[in-house]
């Protein structure tokens, strides 16, 4: 019997795996019960806008994918997806200047899904993996379950270090180890926010090449660019790299579609594991996605997010610099849905979270977007500009405002009592 405010003794805790002992759970699902309070406002989840989507044309392409395809749209279908859905997403990929056949492409259960293959494919226990610091708390959650050494190389405005980066890759080698891949997502970075230049995107392929690394590719993102100039995607420069991408951020979350593009025998081995993943996705939500993306004019419903989008990145932008404290340091995006903030290295943005969360905003702790342990992160925070409306945004940043002004008070109290030196 479950008793409330009691802890539950566990009769199985001697029957689990060890991997799920370095597991940890992702700090924007934890936050998902909050976020769901009237009182709150939400910078935590990366939740797109579907609320401007046209319902009434998704309502007729939901009915067209059952009346127009039958009894195939509600049976089990072939493990790497529908082939009329691959032909969509070859044809999405072309305004990459990716060129691809339907054989060169899984559909997934959204990128997430992806990411967890990829980790069952290549991790071995103790493997070391290179990601950007920080990076995706979802790929770090998925690549966990396999139990690899996480290495992070930093980034800046430009994106990862390739410099460190090489550094790092020497100093591997040196030691006779060869990481099992690169996980990068170059485009409006979650949670940082930057864009990898082309120069660096450059190098970080030379350096894959010299070293003989897969390269993993995210770009959730990429299409959603409110300022600067486009930069090509690394499998458009080298078709070694592993792509994934989504509908999640350009149609919509709820239908689990993604898709990885691989060399062939990288595919094949995603789509061996995956047969006992899933056996197939759902062709119910494949051919929903065919239909938005062949019927309805899907470009002008992006654009209209990617405006929505732009004015709350600008409203966020311009509350920072209006109420942030001067100690405070944050990114830039020219796209995406997040920025990440930088607060003084003697600051803990968890043991924040509480007192945020009683003033009625969410955020991410940055130490969730390190690998746990390292000690990492914990001074800054995963802000979202995508969901709630500008007036909100400002009114959330003059609360997390306040929060940080009185832990800039406290700590200065110490300091002037000299309980704390400088």
């Amino acid at each position: 019997m479950n008793v409330p405010g009691l802890i539950q003794f566990d009769e199985w805790q001697d029957g689990y795996a060890q991997r799920v002992e370095s597991m940890r759970t992702s700090a924007v699902r934890d936050l998902f019960a909050a976020a769901s309070r009237t009182d709150i406002i939400s910078l935590s989840g990366g939740m797109p806008n579907i609320n401007s989507l046209p319902l009434d044309l998704v309502s007729q392409v939901a009915a067209d994918a059952v009346l127009k395809e039958g009894v195939s749209a509600l049976q089990y279908g072939d493990t790497t997806g529908r082939v009329q859905t691959k032909e969509v997403v070859a044809t999405l990929m072309h305004d990459f200047d990716i060129h691809i056949n339907t054989d060169d492409i899984t559909i997934t259960t959204g990128a997430q899904q992806a990411l967890d293959l990829l980790g069952k494919v290549f991790i071995n226990k103790g493997d070391v993996i290179i990601t950007e610091g920080p990076t995706y708390l979802g790929a770090l959650q998925a690549f966990s379950a396999y139990e690899p050494r996480v290495v992070t190389i930093p980034f800046d405005e430009d994106g990862m270090l390739t410099s460190t980066l090489a550094t790092e890759l020497k100093r591997l080698a040196q030691n006779h180890i060869k990481p099992k891949f690169i996980y990068t997502i170059p485009n409006f970075h979650n949670p940082g926010g930057v864009t990898m230049s082309l120069e660096r995107r450059r190098q970080l392929l030379e350096l894959a090449n010299e070293y003989e690394i897969l390269v993993i590719e995210d770009d959730p993102y990429g299409r959603l660019r409110y300022s600067g100039e486009s930069v090509p995607c690394l499998r458009s420069l080298d078709a070694k790299v592993v792509y994934l991408g989504t509908v999640s951020k350009i149609f919509a979350p709820g239908l689990r579609t993604g898709w990885v593009i691989a060399p062939h025998p990288v595919l094949a081995k995603l789509n061996m594991v995956k047969q006992g993943s899933d056996l197939c996705g759902s062709a119910l939500n494949q051919v929903i996605v065919e239909h938005y993306f062949k019927d309805v004019d899907w470009r002008g419903n992006l654009a209209m997010l990617a405006r929505h989008y732009h004015a709350r990145r600008d409203a966020m932008l311009a509350a920072l610099e209006e109420l942030f404290p001067p100690e405070a340091m944050w990114t830039h995006p020219t796209g995406g849905f997040f920025v990440w903030v930088t607060l003084p290295p003697y600051m803990d943005t968890t043991q924040m979270l509480p007192t945020a969360l009683d003033r009625g905003v969410t955020f991410v702790p940055g130490d969730g977007c390190y690998p746990a342990g390292s000690g990492l992160g914990k001074n800054a925070m995963r802000i979202a500009f995508c969901y709630e409306e500008p007036a909100k945004l400002r009114e959330a940043i003059v609360r997390l405002a306040e929060v940080i002004e009185d832990r800039l008070k406290l700590y200065r109290a110490f300091i002037a009592a000299g309980v704390l030196k400088r």
